[in-house]
């Protein structure tokens, strides 16, 4: 006991203490030395490692990963490759970064699809910040594809190739690719849906100092030929969403052709494009194959505007800003937005002509020839010899689109100079109905306004329109209706008229066809000549008035008509022609579904002139090709115009709202229309005599 308390209370050795220090560097520099070791040996082992050794597993984990076969068959080699050299260069940027290239990688179609590749590269490589893995993020700041090769499929029902389908599975990490490059290669695409079969050839560009790429258009879209070309820059930016990417495309369809070059200011989610775009086609409609948009039947078009589009996950906007073209003989301009969503995309816009053709409208309603069907890409179904227009409008794609678009026309030129001097609509379709609220002629110095509604909602039926037009002309100025006929300006008289029809079909035809309604015309203090009629393109009334009075000109006071229409049969009411030398009635029927005329015209003298004609005259046959007969058995009755008017006196008060807005009680037919016991009342001042 006490040794060993002697022991304790002993002094230290001095020479123990650098023994345990020296120990205890030698534990710390063997740690050092451990820890340079560890990296130094994984930097020798990744540098002289046989990574195709690891492409089993790796194109394993990865087909697992993606839900199809993916192979890299070449080789697969890692480097170190330094970012930034020089003095700006900072201590990370000595530090090389880790460089993959893989040669030879296959991406294969999933199950269910042809057993061939959805993609394939000959060289892919990328570098990757070593840094940015400590914040769970893999930066990529490029990602270079050698002679890419991609084959797009679609099948009919549906099922395609570039779906890839993972577990929805929150990631920790994330990915930032800051830039693509890519160099020659091909893509194909087969959509039986959209029945397109196109393949574009991609090259390099080594002297272009704006584009680095371009391709080659070909192959087939809905069963038509398609070719077309292009180039855009040979690096893609994701980084830098500011950074303009260029684009220039050409493409055209047989006689359909677009055009675009511009920018795409956000590639990563095609959130901003710029394009200068140009359409021409052989009619509007036929662009509704490659845009989905629908638009009218025209004659051939061109256009040239600046499209603007801005896209989301939600919806997309598309503006065609500031166009100007031409349609037919037609000008047109104007501003069109395109908002995509649901249930329906919406077409909103101004459009205006200058100048309006108005045979370039007859497409609209199906009302061209056969040969301009043609060339507008549709079906010549006009039979031979059918005056109405028997073309079906297009209903099953009217609930694809709701539109509210106002269109406007300064001046309207026909070829039998009719002075419809302006035109203007506010066209509406919503589900499938479609309003044209109103539809405003102006017509030598009066207007013509209509209201026409038109349900192709499929209420009715497939491909059926339940169609309802309200119509109504007034103050149509007679000297103005021929201003080149010198002795129509002397005419002092105008042109009143109402027409309401109601009906259902799928064409022109087929809607005139079951109409129902009435039709009122009054006309007063005009001239009648085999000149004028000439000049209206009215064949039949020519052969009439020749065999009424001869070659000369007839003064005309009244003519006043009032029809009933059932189910397609124009019923006379009313039909009273006066004239200083005769009262001509008329009665029968128009049969819009038959295209047949049916009419009975009988001239009463007012004097003991001598007529070259007191028979009634018979007018029947087609449209297109009437005939104007003579009943010889029957005699004329006396001379007198009493008769005349007696016939059309209890149906002449229907007449009474036209004398109303017209000409009065005064004149010629209110005075003839006063003789069957009708007392009108006066007109209310013209538009501009108003304050």
């Amino acid at each position: 006991m006490p040794d060993s308390q002697a022991q304790r209370s002993a002094p230290p050795n001095p020479s123990a203490s650098p023994r345990r220090k020296a120990r205890t560097t030698k534990i710390v520099l063997w740690v050092i030395g451990l820890l340079v070791a560890i990296p130094a040996i994984a930097l020798v082992i990744l540098l002289n490692y046989d990574w195709n050794k690891a492409r089993p597993w790796l194109n394993a984990r990865t087909s697992e990963a993606i839900g199809r076969p993916f192979a890299i068959n070449g080789d697969l080699s890692l480097t170190w490759e330094k970012q930034i050299t020089g003095p700006a260069a900072t201590w990370r940027d000595h530090i090389p970064w880790p460089h993959l290239v893989a040669k030879d990688v296959h991406v294969s179609n999933p199950e269910g699809m042809p057993a061939r590749d959805t993609a394939s590269v000959s060289e892919l490589s990328f570098s990757l910040n070593p840094f940015a893995l400590l914040r769970h993020t893999i930066q990529v700041p490029v990602l270079q594809f050698q002679s890419p090769a991609v084959d797009l499929l679609r099948k009919a029902d549906g099922s395609n190739n570039w779906t890839f389908h993972h577990q929805e599975k929150p990631s920790p990490w994330t990915l930032d690719l800051e830039r693509v490059v890519f160099t020659k290669g091909v893509v194909h695409v087969a959509d039986a849906l959209e029945k397109a079969d196109v393949t574009a050839d991609i090259d390099t560009l080594d002297s272009d100092p704006t584009y680095g790429v371009s391709w080659k258009l070909r192959g087939t879209f809905k069963d038509a030929p398609v070719a077309g070309g292009g180039k855009a820059g040979a690096v893609l930016s994701l980084k830098n969403q500011d950074t303009p990417f260029p684009i220039k495309a050409e493409f055209h369809s047989g006689a359909t052709h677009v055009s675009a070059e511009g920018t795409v200011t956000r590639p990563a989610k095609l959130a901003a494009i710029d394009l200068r775009l140009k359409l021409g086609a052989p009619s509007m409609a036929r662009l509704y194959n490659f845009t989905g948009v629908l638009l009218p039947e025209t004659p051939a078009f061109t256009t040239e505007g600046r499209l603007i589009g801005t896209l989301d996950a939600k919806s997309s906007r598309w503006t065609y800003d500031k166009f100007k073209g031409k349609v037919g003989g037609s000008d047109i301009a104007g501003h069109l937005e395109f908002q995509t969503g649901k249930p329906r995309g919406m077409l909103t816009g101004n459009v205006v002509s200058h100048l309006l053709r108005f045979s370039d409208l007859g497409p609209i309603i199906g009302a061209d020839s056969n040969a301009s069907k043609t060339a507008r890409g549709v079906a010549p179904v006009q039979p031979a010899g059918k005056v109405l227009p028997v073309e079906k409008f297009r209903t099953d794609r009217w609930k694809t689109v709701d539109v509210d678009v106002k269109y406007s026309a300064d001046q309207i030129v026909r070829d039998k100079q009719l002075p419809i001097t302006k035109l203007s609509t506010h066209l509406v379709m919503n589900a499938g109905v479609l309003t044209l609220n109103p539809l405003n002629f102006s017509v030598a110095g009066g207007n013509m306004v209509s209201n026409i509604k038109l349900d192709g909602s499929g209420r009715e039926g497939k491909d059926a329109i339940k169609a309802t037009a309200k119509v109504t002309a007034r103050h149509l100025q007679i000297k103005q209706l021929f201003p080149t006929i010198e002795k129509m300006q002397a005419t002092v008289g105008e042109v009143n008229g109402d027409a309401q029809l109601s009906s259902t079909g799928s064409s022109v035809a087929t809607l005139l066809a079951g109409s129902n309604g009435e039709i009122k015309t009054l006309i007063n203090q005009g001239s009648v000549s085999k000149l004028l009629l000439e000049e209206m393109g009215l064949n039949v009334g020519n052969i009439i008035l020749t065999k009424m009075f001869g070659d000369k000109d007839v003064k005309l006071n009244c003519m006043a008509t009032d029809f009933a229409v059932t189910n397609g049969l124009m019923q006379t009411r009313t039909f009273v022609v006066d004239t200083d030398e005769a009262v001509i009635t008329a009665d029968g029927t128009i049969n819009l579904a038959d295209e047949q005329l049916n009419l009975t015209l009988r001239p009463e003298t007012k004097s003991l002139r001598i007529f070259s004609l007191r028979a009634p005259l018979h007018v029947t046959g087609p449209f297109n090709a009437p005939r104007v007969g003579i009943d010889k058995g029957v005699v004329a009755l006396k001379a007198g115009g009493a008769v005349a008017l007696a016939a059309v006196a209890a149906p002449a008060a229907a007449l009474l709202p036209l004398i109303n807005a017209g000409p009065g009680e005064n004149s010629e037919c209110g005075k003839l229309l006063a003789a069957a016991r009708v007392k009108p009342v006066a007109p209310p001042p013209p538009a501009h005599a108003k304050r």
